[in-house]
């Protein structure tokens, strides 16, 4: 007998009601990233100093890490579906308005707010889709179901977004290629929106009888209320902050300074994140098998201290060979991933809170994009390249002895009687783990720690 869909989807760690998301999430997000290897010396083309234009990045930033948590939050008051309508069109008004008016003006207080008006929206639509697989998959394969997730938005921001503004800008140039990113958003956004029918997404995740101000207000307080989660914000900002910071300084660098072409950059970003692609999705196995804070530590904060300085002084001392530069793009890529479990793990620390924790996660990501650019913005004039690979090692290094604290503390499971078993499609009530435990029910703890 062959498999249906829906057991390909399980036994690969898909929820298979969600499975047209995470294909509407690589179509939207690939829209979403077609600006990314090459927006930066765009805008320094119109006249805009390279410092401003990563503060123009980082405004950006701080309204996506405000939206970030907001989809979170409001996740939980509206449930996620009604999020990500919000942030889809929120894409197309702001879009609209930063070609429109912001670019042909080449006035940088237009950038700022145009730009940073833009950075609400792809987080309401990205993150309110990750508390939603929250909500449905099954805990003993979050991680995969997560690794998933990290894999359709890296696959879409930067790896196909970079090739396909590639193809694109020789044909329709830099502006034309930005008009093309709106319809490529728009139909990512609808392919989810309008194909998915499973109901959990469409109502409130909340509680019942707690009101809208309880929920909001818990989303923040959480952060301090279990450290654990602050702990766990934290990390997942130090995460990308330096993917975003290399998004705005790296690709000057490597054209101006190592000698690559843009088309050569471009191709190099695409293969960085297309192996991101595959070790999402090891990564996400991998968690779930030896432990999700083990992988993260390791894997992710340990594997990125290295990965981030070897990016950086490998180029500098071969220059312009292309397939050294590549292989040490994929390296960084590739221990990016060790970071996926962390959603995972988020889930278990605050199993009774789930929408404010991911809310919490959400708040770190967002304020990824913009700390990435804040730090090249500010250090980028007086320490150079150099200086600043070296603050972003030292933030992933961080990040991995802060994992090593999040450990999560609920009871030893309880036998239920007659346990009544739900579709793969259900939303799951949390399973206790042990108290040394760090991965789904029955994965091992981590050995030495």
């Amino acid at each position: 007998m062959t498999n249906t869909p829906s057991s390909v989807f399980t036994r690969l760690g898909i929820p298979p009601a969600l499975s047209w998301g995470y294909l509407g999430l690589l179509i939207f997000m690939t829209g979403v990233g077609i600006e990314a290897g090459y927006l930066s010396p765009y805008l320094e083309d119109l006249g805009i100093p390279a410092s401003s234009v990563a503060m123009v990045f980082t405004v950006y930033g701080v309204t996506g890490a405000v939206a970030a948590w907001f989809a979170g939050a409001l996740s939980d008051l509206w449930g996620p579906r009604r999020v990500m309508w919000a942030g889809l069109a929120a894409f197309a008004v702001t879009h609209v308005f930063f070609l429109t008016v912001a670019i042909p003006s080449k006035a940088y207080p237009l950038l700022l707010l145009g730009y940073g008006l833009r950075g609400l929206a792809f987080p309401l639509f990205a993150y309110a889709f990750l508390v939603w697989i929250a909500a449905v998959a099954p805990q003993r394969r979050m991680g995969s179901a997560m690794g998933w997730f990290w894999s359709a938005f890296s696959a879409g921001l930067p790896t196909l977004g970079s090739l396909t503004a590639s193809l694109l800008i020789p044909h329709i140039g830099e502006l034309g290629t930005l008009w093309a990113a709106l319809g490529v958003v728009v139909v990512g956004g609808l392919v989810p929106l309008l194909l998915i029918r499973e109901p959990t997404g469409s109502g409130r995740l909340a509680p019942v009888g707690e009101s809208p101000v309880t929920g909001l207000v818990g989303s923040l307080t959480i952060l301090y209320r279990d450290p654990r989660v602050g702990a766990g914000a934290t990390v997942r900002m130090l995460n990308t902050a330096s993917q975003f910071g290399f998004l705005v300084m790296l690709p000057t660098w490597f054209v101006k300074e190592i000698g690559l072409s843009n088309a050569q950059w471009l191709r190099l970003l695409a293969l960085m994140f297309a192996t991101n692609i595959v070790t999402n999705l090891v990564f996400g196995m991998v968690g779930d098998k030896v432990g999700w804070r083990t992988t993260v530590a390791w894997f992710g904060g340990v594997g990125c201290t290295v990965s981030t300085l070897v990016l950086y002084y490998v180029p500098s001392a071969v220059g312009a060979q292309y397939a050294l530069c590549v292989l040490v793009a994929v390296l960084y890529g590739a221990t990016l991933s060790g970071y996926v479990p962390l959603s995972a793990l988020m889930t278990d620390i605050a199993p009774t809170h789930k929408g404010q924790a991911m809310a919490a996660l959400n708040l770190g990501a967002g304020a990824s994009t913009f700390v990435g650019p804040l730090v090249v913005s500010l250090f980028l004039g007086p320490l150079g390249v150099g200086g600043v690979v070296w603050i972003f090692a030292g933030f992933h290094a961080v990040s991995a002895l802060l994992t090593l604290t999040l450990r999560t503390t609920a009871p030893a499971t309880v036998p239920v009687p007659n346990p009544v078993p739900a579709a793969d499609s259900a939303v799951r009530l949390p399973q206790p783990l042990p108290a040394d435990a760090t991965g789904p029910v029955g994965a091992p703890a981590p050995k030495g720690l």
